[in-house]
């Protein structure tokens, strides 16, 4: 059986939406309480494009660049409407995201969710590939202190270049000012 990026990448995505639940649930059976984060923030970081798309034409190799990201919370659901921008010297992709959010630890929360990568110049390399495509996010975020938030995560774009099947996957960090 071959394996490609793309199973590989679905298996992932797949495990971690069954197992984290429970691992997750196993944590909040402990005495101390898990708290999480409710907080609301604007941050900027690094993003990297690890993927390429396969076609001859370019725009579509790996792209280094960089991403601004937010995070608006609900009062009374533990979800999150979430805005990123990741950019390269060419053009970027605006990603409205919705994310369940399950607090790990005092002040942490791990995330999941999706959303819509929309590109400006289609067909130019960002780091989630080069059109308009689908997107899946996991990542965790951590407030430092009052004001400060600090962010990591995984975006896969879902046939995310043009004239191929090939989907995308970007890293992202970066820190955030809390509101």
């Amino acid at each position: 059986m071959k394996l490609t990026l793309k199973s590989i990448v679905t298996f992932a995505a797949l495990a971690v939406t069954v197992i984290a639940p429970t691992v997750l649930s196993a944590s909040r059976a402990s005495a101390d309480p898990v708290k999480g984060t409710k907080a609301d923030y604007i941050g900027a970081g690094v993003s990297a494009g690890v993927t390429n798309g396969g076609s001859a034409t370019g725009g579509d190799a790996a792209t280094l660049g960089g991403n601004i990201q937010g995070r608006l919370t609900t009062q009374k659901a533990p979800v999150s409407v979430r805005g990123a921008v990741l950019f390269s010297d060419d053009t970027s992709a605006i990603m409205p995201i919705v994310t369940y959010d399950v607090p790990i630890a005092k002040n942490t929360n791990v995330y999941v969710g999706g959303g819509y990568s929309f590109v400006e110049k289609q067909g130019q390399a960002t780091p989630l590939g080069n059109k308009n495509a689908p997107v899946v996010t996991v990542g965790a975020e951590s407030q430092l202190g009052q004001n400060l938030v600090i962010y990591g995560d995984t975006k896969w774009g879902v046939d995310a270049y043009q004239n191929s099947p090939a989907d995308a996957v970007s890293f992202q960090a970066g820190a955030g000012f809390k509101f």
